[in-house]
């Protein structure tokens, strides 16, 4: 039986970036996978995702942005490769979008300049879109498109030694946890479970926190290509109301606009990644496009389906749901890692650095938005 400090279930962008932090301070860890970094499937799967330094969603998060971001520039300069390439976000709703309002605060808060633009001077700015003249806006840096099939290779490829890539069942015991895999049995000191969206498989105690959803991706052959290139077109996300929100990316691949809805998609379970996204789950997207970024509407040229893994709503620390769970689980030596799909990939080494501590130092406490004891069930 091989033995290791700490054992990493889930080798996604959490999970990596935590064995990562682990080996650079000479922890003896391993990690388990039986996906690979360029599998279809997995939550942390696809070319690309949104980095955000300002961020609506919740005001403690543009410190971890910060925090991030330090960490990917820092395995950009050692890798020698392209991590983050920098681009503006356009930000746009209806009168009065709270999304707007929030994003606006968090840039302002950080003391950079009032970032809001008129529509009117955003659709001359960037002439693919064509917002409505009433609608809020706001525009600012510090935002960047994440490559991540390039950092899973490079996550992967530093820890070549330390991964098996194979699937591993676990077992609490009181002095440390035993992992086997179909070929090998394993004890740990402590486990990272960054399970994704069989987190709650896994934790039967937190099925009714979770929440798994079908996402819908395309790739937009755009009307007029020359004005969605990289530099020409910013990142985008647009409020249409409730439950209407669509973002997407420039034409960074010469492989068209990719766009998608970021409210959720119907409920379904870790394995359910087929079948391909429908043009009915992208009608919203096309509609968007169509009417407030003609430059980029055209025909759906490929698809995608992620998943998304959602919080409730917490009822001690009250939040709206969606939060992060990065926190030890009671009375075992595990520590647990969700739900960070739909806006999470981008705080990976931040992420990665907690969980690692949490694993290695017994004093340490994550913050207190992020702890299981919001929820009464784990208070």
């Amino acid at each position: 039986m091989r033995k290791c400090e700490v054992a990493v279930l889930g080798l996604g962008l959490m999970g990596g970036a935590a064995l990562g932090a682990l080996l650079d301070t000479g922890v003896d860890a391993l990690g388990f996978d039986p996906v690979a970094a360029r599998s279809d499937r997995g939550s942390s799967h696809g070319s690309c995702r949104i980095f955000r330094r300002f961020n609506f969603e919740n005001p403690n998060y543009t410190s971890l942005s910060d925090e991030a971001h330090a960490g990917w520039i820092r395995l950009q300069a050692e890798s020698g490769q392209t991590v983050l390439t920098e681009t503006p976000i356009l930000e746009a709703g209806r009168p009065g979008s709270a999304m707007v309002a929030s994003s606006r605060a968090a840039a302002i808060a950080k003391g950079r300049p009032d970032p809001k633009m008129t529509a009117a001077v955003a659709n001359k700015e960037f002439p693919a879109f064509n917002l409505p003249d009433d609608w809020d806006v706001v525009v600012q840096d510090g935002a960047a498109i994440l490559h991540t099939a390039t950092v899973m290779k490079l996550m992967r490829a530093r820890a070549r030694e330390r991964v098996i890539p194979e699937r591993a069942s676990f077992t609490p015991h009181h002095d440390g946890v035993s992992i086997r895999t179909a070929t090998q049995e394993f004890f740990a000191e402590r486990a990272i479970l960054a399970l994704g969206p069989w987190l709650g498989r896994a934790l039967p105690q937190l099925t009714a926190l979770l929440n798994v959803t079908r996402q819908a991706v395309g790739w937009f052959e755009p009307a007029r290509p020359d004005t969605v290139t990289l530099g020409r077109f910013p990142i985008f996300i647009l409020d249409r109301g409730p439950d209407d929100m669509v973002y997407g990316f420039p034409d960074f691949e010469q492989r068209g606009v990719k766009a998608a809805p970021h409210n959720h998609g119907a409920m379904v379970g870790p394995d359910d990644w087929g079948p391909q996204a429908t043009d009915a789950e992208l009608r919203s997207v096309s509609e968007a496009l169509a009417a407030l970024v003609p430059g980029a509407a055209g025909p759906i040229i490929d698809r995608d389906v992620c998943l998304y893994t959602n919080t409730a709503p917490a009822d001690i620390r009250l939040d709206a749901g969606e939060e992060f769970i990065i926190d030890r689980w009671p009375e075992s030596r595990l520590i647990v890692c969700s739900a960070c799909s739909g806006h999470g990939a981008k705080f990976a080494p931040a992420i990665g650095q907690r969980l690692a501590r949490l694993a290695t130092d017994p004093s340490y406490q994550a913050e207190p938005f992020f702890q299981l004891s919001r929820y009464s069930q784990f208070a």
